[in-house]
């Protein structure tokens, strides 16, 4: 049976609509037809047919090229004033 909420309820209470959102889609209607549907990320994702590692998130595909300048670290002689 799905979850369905008023239009109303969404705008009063959205923790409960993303709390019901854990058990599957919801649904939220506006003068009783239907007009929205929440889903949870990992619902989302999986109808949507995205796949994301970690690695794409910490390492996305862009070609910026970083090469930090080299630290050079060399002694000095003492100042003794």
């Amino acid at each position: 049976m799905p979850i369905t909420f008023t239009s109303r309820d969404f705008n009063r209470d959205p923790g409960s609509i993303k709390r019901a959102t854990l058990s599957g889609p919801v649904f939220i209607t506006d003068r009783n037809k239907l007009s929205l549907v929440v889903l949870s990320i990992k619902d989302y994702e999986r109808l949507a047919g995205i796949s994301t590692s970690l690695l794409d998130v910490l390492m996305p595909d862009d070609d910026h090229d970083f090469e930090p300048p080299k630290a050079r670290i060399g002694a000095r002689p003492a100042e003794l004033d």
